[in-house]
């Protein structure tokens, strides 16, 4: 049975992170919600995946300069959409802690699973991983159970970074961890693991080196959980099928695409991370044959 992540929210509906995003990726029964966090200047959690305010608001700056309460006197919604419904709060409470989201997935009442990237590099180094933490907890989250309280919430974490999985190892199980990667060129991954950096061999080479290793705690089971982007597996699917059979859960993102979705099935994928997840899950269900029916 395939599970439907809403990547950033309902993020084609609504802009991404906000709390409209997510209260219709809720409605339009999403089983999980994805989220990147990253800090503020005042050390709150936030639900952003910038470094900087340009692309989702009407600021331009970087983001761990403002305070949670500046953050909050941005428009950050109205480059989507400006109509918000009342049900989906209003301008002054679009932007989201990581408390608020995970008080919006209790509330739904229902098995919902939070997907908790950690985005790197952070100013703050791993007071990231510490202050995530801290904020599940005063949710009452479980590290070994993974659940918030005694909801049917439960919550994983993953990155791109492996010294973030990492830090987070000493709390979380492994099941709870999962590798983000990409099909990437070498100037590319330089860029993405280390902005700014020019792509010499030796950067190439620290850069390769990350990735291998959080490969390697993959392979050897201290992290659970793979997340490659739809890319990857299109240039990949003998890895996939391999992981997939051993029992690796695989999140991939980003499927819009039905053609991506019925690719990723063949290939043994249960979990995709989509920014439609209502119309995703009805177009995959319209080209898969009804349960028990003959092949």
């Amino acid at each position: 049975m395939t599970t439907f992540i809403a990547h950033r929210g309902a993020s084609t509906a609504y802009a991404e992170h906000t709390r409209a995003a997510y209260v219709q990726a809720l409605a339009d029964g999403a089983d999980g919600l994805e989220c990147d966090v990253q800090l503020t200047a005042d050390g709150e959690v936030v639900l952003w995946h910038d470094p900087t305010l340009d692309r989702t608001s009407d600021a331009t700056g970087d983001l761990h300069d403002r305070t949670l309460a500046e953050l909050r006197g941005l428009d950050t919604f109205s480059w989507r959409t400006a109509d918000l419904p009342t049900s989906h709060g209003d301008a002054a409470a679009q932007v989201l802690t990581l408390g608020e989201l995970a008080a919006l997935a209790i509330e739904a009442d229902r098995p919902v699973v939070l997907v908790v990237e950690l985005k790197h590099p952070s100013p703050f180094g791993h007071a990231l991983e510490d202050a995530t933490l801290a904020a599940l907890r005063a949710h009452a989250w479980d590290s070994a159970s993974g659940r918030l309280g005694e909801s049917d919430v439960t919550v994983c974490f993953m990155s791109f970074s492996t010294s973030s999985l990492e830090h987070l190892a000493s709390d979380v199980p492994g099941d709870a961890l999962m590798l983000l990667v990409d099909e990437l060129s070498d100037a590319a991954l330089v860029e993405d693991l280390a902005p700014g950096t020019e792509a010499t061999p030796e950067a190439v080479a620290s850069a390769r080196a990350a990735v291998g290793r959080g490969l390697a705690l993959v392979a050897d089971g201290a992290v659970g959980g793979f997340g490659p982007s739809v890319a990857w597996c299109r240039a990949h699917p003998d890895e996939v099928r391999d992981l997939v059979a051993q029992g690796r859960t695989l999140r991939v993102w980003t499927v819009d695409d039905v053609a991506d979705a019925e690719f990723l099935v063949s290939l043994g994928v249960g979990e995709l991370t989509t920014n439609t997840p209502r119309e995703l899950r009805a177009a995959l269900a319209a080209t898969q044959p009804p349960p028990g029916a003959a092949a």
